[in-house]
């Protein structure tokens, strides 16, 4: 099955690899499914059934002009599971897949869902306001929104270097990757592109996490400067009961392709 129609007629692209217990794997931004390489050659070779989808507005799916929110896309997950048939499923989400995680379960419930992961994750809350002080100022958010109405190319090139680490003097990920991440980034919508920055800037998922009734594992790198891990996954550990969270010392946001070996062990460990 190619694709998963959602609840506004949105057709979702969907990658179905694989039997065992199903694993689905949750994009970042600006990326696709296809971000999840390594992981989904792991979780293969380990047994499980492997789905990975695009997000409305990013790779091969729809590119719609509404339904940049966090509400629409849990109800695009929710079709996802519901057209698949998906019982006992473990989700994983990259950072605005952790939202989509967090959100799906308070408004759908867990009764799917066996074990939840938030690799990097925004779940918690990103914009800086009074309840707030150490998220991020809303000024970055607009640059973002403004450098990717100028040139939305030249954004993606500079972003994955944040995104991954890359310095002056060293980098963790070869061009290849970085070349690979800016051909999934240009495949999106720039109106999708501009308004996921409104939804993972400004959505508050801590009303969420009381729906986290199920095993739940949070990794996050410490020098990640994309999705700060304070506001994000310490928050989210510290309000999810009995939630696990392993922190990355060094880390930067990009850990899927420059951490995948220890990634992929934590993943495997906590799903086993």
């Amino acid at each position: 099955m190619a694709f998963v129609e959602g609840k506004d007629g949105t057709q979702l692209h969907v990658k179905d690899m694989g039997n065992g217990r199903p694993v689905v794997l949750i994009h970042g931004w600006p990326l696709t499914g296809d971000m999840f390489e390594y992981q989904t050659l792991a979780l293969l070779e380990a047994g499980y059934r492997v789905v990975t989808y695009d997000r409305r507005g990013f790779g091969q799916s729809g590119h719609p002009a509404t339904g940049y929110d966090y509400d629409t896309f849990a109800d695009d997950l929710a079709s996802v599971l519901e057209e698949l048939n998906l019982q006992d499923v473990a989700l994983v989400g990259f950072p605005m897949g952790g939202g989509e995680i967090a959100r799906y379960l308070s408004r759908h419930g867990a009764s799917r869902v066996s074990k939840a992961i938030l690799v990097a994750s925004v779940a918690g809350y990103l914009l800086k306001d009074q309840s707030n002080p150490d998220g991020v100022d809303v000024s970055v958010f607009e640059d973002m929104k403004s450098q990717i109405r100028k040139d939305r190319f030249a954004f993606l090139q500079d972003f994955a270097k944040t995104f991954y680490g890359v310095g002056w003097v060293t980098s963790p990920v070869s061009d290849g990757i970085l070349d690979w991440s800016f051909t999934l980034g240009i495949m999106a919508s720039p109106k999708a592109t501009i308004d996921c920055v409104d939804a993972f800037g400004n959505t508050d998922f801590r009303g969420d996490f009381s729906a986290f009734t199920i095993p739940t594992l949070i990794i996050h790198g410490t020098a990640d400067k994309t999705v700060p891990i304070d506001p994000s996954s310490r928050t989210a550990a510290a309000a999810i009961p009995g939630a696990k969270l392993i922190e990355y010392e060094g880390e930067p946001h990009g850990l899927f392709a420059t951490a995948p070996a220890r990634l992929n062990k934590d993943l495997l460990d906590f799903l086993a």
